[in-house]
C-alpha cells in the first residue's frame, strides 16, 4: 500500500514539474517574463530550505531576514526598471499579433527613410551608418499603448501637408492619428475643441516667416501646455536652444528625430 502511494506521489510530482516546466517556457518569451521565472525559483528554493532543513538552526534568522525583505528589494528593482526602461521590458510576444507588429515596425522603418531621402543633402541616399541610426530610432521607440483616444492624436499644422506624407505615414504604422491644419488660425480653432497628444508645426507660412512661433506664442499665453515640436528647414543648435527658450518641445529638420521625439512625448503622456 505504501509503495502504491509512494508511485502516485511520484506520477504527481513529475506531471508538475512538467508543467512548471511549460509554464517557464512562455516566462522565457520576454524580459519580464524572465525576471519573474528567477523571483519563483530563488524564492522557492529558499522555502524549501527553510522548511525542509535540518540543523540549520543556527543559520535560520539570515534565510528568514531573505524571506521577509527579498520581495520589497524586488519590487523597488522593479519600480526603477519600470520608470526608467519600461521600452526593454517587452518582448515581440508580449504584443497581440507578432506579424503585425514586424510589419509595422518594417513600414515605419521603410517611410522614415523615403522621408530622409527626399530632404536635401540626401539625394545620393543613404550611407550605412544612417540607415543603421534610423532602425535603431524606430526599434527602441518606447511602445505603450494609450486608452483614451486623444492622447494618440497629432496635430500638424503645414500650408504644404503633401511635403510630410512620408513622415505621417511613418507615424501611422504605429497607430498614431492626424488632424491636419494648414493655418495659424485653422490650428488655434481645432484646438478649442480638441486635445492632442502634440503639436507638429512648420515655420514659415503663407502668414509669415515666423508663424510657427506666433502659433506656439499664442498657445503659451493661453496656458496651453499642449506639446509642441517645431519641423523646420533647420537644425541648427541655436534654432534648437531658441525653439526651447519659447516653450517648444524640441525642433528638428531630420524625420527619424522627429519620430523619436514625438513617440516619447506620446509614451510619457507630456
Amino acid at each position: 500500500m505504501d509503495v502504491q502511494k509512494d508511485v502516485i506521489s511520484h506520477r504527481e510530482f513529475l506531471v508538475s514539474t512538467e508543467k512548471f516546466a511549460e509554464s517557464a517556457k512562455g516566462f522565457t518569451k520576454s524580459p519580464l517574463g524572465i525576471i519573474a521565472l528567477f523571483i519563483v525559483l530563488v524564492y522557492g528554493f529558499a522555502s524549501i530550505v527553510v522548511g525542509l532543513g535540518r540543523g540549520i538552526s543556527d543559520h535560520i534568522a539570515p534565510l528568514i531576514y531573505f524571506m521577509v525583505f527579498f520581495p520589497i528589494l524586488v519590487f523597488l528593482g522593479f519600480l526603477w526598471l519600470v520608470a526608467k526602461h519600461y521600452n526593454k521590458l517587452y518582448g515581440p510576444s508580449d504584443f497581440k499579433n507578432e506579424d503585425n507588429f514586424l510589419k509595422a515596425q518594417m513600414a515605419t522603418t521603410a517611410s522614415l527613410v523615403a522621408a530622409t531621402v527626399r530632404q536635401p543633402g540626401h539625394e545620393g541616399g543613404l550611407q550605412e551608418s544612417q540607415l543603421r541610426e534610423i532602425v535603431n530610432v524606430v526599434s527602441n521607440t518606447p511602445k505603450n499603448p494609450v486608452k483614451e483616444k486623444w492622447k494618440n492624436r497629432v496635430l500638424w499644422v503645414d500650408d504644404r501637408p503633401g511635403n510630410n506624407v512620408y513622415e505621417r505615414q511613418a507615424f501611422e504604422a504605429q497607430g498614431v492619428e492626424f488632424t491636419l491644419a494648414l493655418s495659424t488660425q485653422e490650428a488655434l480653432e481645432l484646438l478649442r475643441n480638441n486635445k492632442y497628444a502634440a503639436i507638429i508645426s512648420d515655420m514659415g507660412r503663407k502668414e509669415g516667416l515666423d508663424e510657427g512661433y506666433v502659433l506656439l506664442e499664442k498657445l503659451r499665453s493661453s496656458g496651453n501646455k499642449t506639446p509642441f515640436v517645431i519641423y523646420a528647414g533647420s537644425n541648427l543648435p541655436e534654432h534648437k536652444k531658441e525653439a526651447r527658450e519659447r516653450g517648444a518641445n524640441g525642433s528638428t529638420n531630420r524625420a527619424d528625430e522627429l519620430f523619436q521625439l514625438i513617440m516619447s512625448l506620446i509614451a510619457n503622456g507630456l
